[in-house]
């Protein structure tokens, strides 16, 4: 088949780029051919895997491009008219190549990969700025509960209302966990199919040894948590001196998370590793006793869970809709509230403080992910989803 693959971003630092990357890949080897189409613009200043790009930034004027962008319209009705897929699978669209690009889609064979909470939200975690979960519909709300300045609000609404209309091009919609269904459902989106990502199985790791380690990786913003995590790693270390932390990634608060290693004066515990390849955090990984993913919304997935889990890392993280659904609490690893430091540093205290439940865990996780977080089983359930929609199906 021919298989066109569409996402905001064609940079490898986020869970949704790097699954649109390994998607390629896989595909690729299937003997498919597939190219990838997404915007010039670059998060954390990675090199794009994309094939073809349109106009993108992550400037202020990125705004207006969210919700009308025309340089992606014209790119893609040129790319979609010298390539002629077979499929178009598109993933995040919402913050560079806007909805305009959905007419192009009405007589192709199409599926919408729902990444994260931007189809029903505008700020796409579906999480208040106090931390507890929305529950009511876009609009003006968004910006009297103080999600969106006011500067932003026709241009995300225009670009909601576009999303409206012309959402029913896509023959499937898949969602990465029965969370997001229930959330998309619940506002009136839908019909949906869960579909849990995959990861390639990895060799286990070598049994543990000292010093007792955790590992983060992902983007350095506030959804994610890092400083949260921090904040926790400061009472660790309290209780078990020769913890240590590593922080894989980059993003916009990096400087904030260099200063506040320093307040906390845990700078000799903590080790930046940057943005790495795949292969290399797995290499720095491989000696962690637990990974933190103590996201502060409500992720619709984990990929970075489930890679720890394949790996046999023991897994503390947010209990928060699809991560609940990956870690299972007590056997892979513990579930905690959101943003709360406390009970994030006694998860970690209790595994950092036991080599012995550190190994338990990361069994456990690694049975599990090998059941159900496979790639290849992942990349069967796709085509067989592009098959089904497709003319040849």
């Amino acid at each position: 088949m021919k298989i066109l693959l569409v996402n905001d971003y064609a940079t490898p630092t986020g869970g949704a780029e790097l699954l649109t990357l390994a998607l390629r890949d896989g595909l690729r080897e299937r003997g498919h051919e597939v190219r990838v189409f997404a915007s010039s613009a670059r998060l954390d200043g990675g090199d794009s895997f994309a094939d073809t790009e349109c106009l993108g930034t992550t400037s202020s004027w990125r705004v207006l491009l969210q919700a009308v962008n025309p340089w992606a319209f014209g790119r893609l009705r040129h790319l979609l008219a010298v390539f002629q897929p077979d499929i178009v699978h598109v993933g995040i669209f919402l913050t560079q190549l806007s909805p305009v690009i959905l007419p192009l889609l009405r007589e192709i064979p199409s599926v919408y990969q729902v990444h994260w909470y931007r189809p029903i939200c505008p700020v796409g975690t579906k999480t208040l700025p106090d931390g507890s979960i929305c529950r009511v519909p876009a609009g003006t709300v968004c910006y009297r509960n103080r999600c969106l300045p006011l500067r932003h609000l026709p241009s995300r609404m225009v670009q909601m209302t576009l999303w409206r209309h012309w959402r029913g091009v896509f023959k499937r919609i898949i969602v990465n966990s029965n969370a997001a269904k229930r959330r998309l459902e619940a506002e009136g989106f839908g019909p949906l199919e869960v579909l849990y990502p995959g990861v390639p199985t990895l060799p286990l790791r070598p049994p543990l040894s000292f010093p007792p380690t955790i590992a983060f990786a992902g983007r350095f913003m506030h959804q994610k948590g890092a400083e949260v995590l921090l904040r926790a790693f400061g009472k660790v270390v309290e209780r078990v001196p020769q913890a240590r932390l590593l922080l894989a990634g980059d993003g916009p608060d990096r400087q904030a998370l260099d200063r506040l290693i320093t307040a906390l004066g845990v700078s000799s515990h903590v080790s930046l590793l940057g943005h790495l390849p795949r292969a290399e955090v797995e290499h720095h990984f491989a000696s962690a006793w637990v990974q933190a993913v103590p996201s502060r919304f409500a992720e619709s997935f984990g990929l970075v869970a489930v890679e720890a889990m394949m790996r046999g890392t023991a897994v503390v993280a947010s209990a928060s809709d699809g991560l609940t659904e990956i870690v299972r609490d007590g056997q892979t690893g513990f579930l905690v509230p959101p943003a709360d430091a406390g009970a994030l540093a006694e998860a970690l205290v209790r595994i950092l403080s036991n080599r012995e439940l550190a190994e338990r865990l990361g069994e456990a996780g690694r049975e599990v992910a090998l059941t159900h977080f496979r790639w290849e089983t992942y990349l069967d359930k796709i085509v067989e989803v592009y098959l089904t929609i497709s003319h040849r199906g």
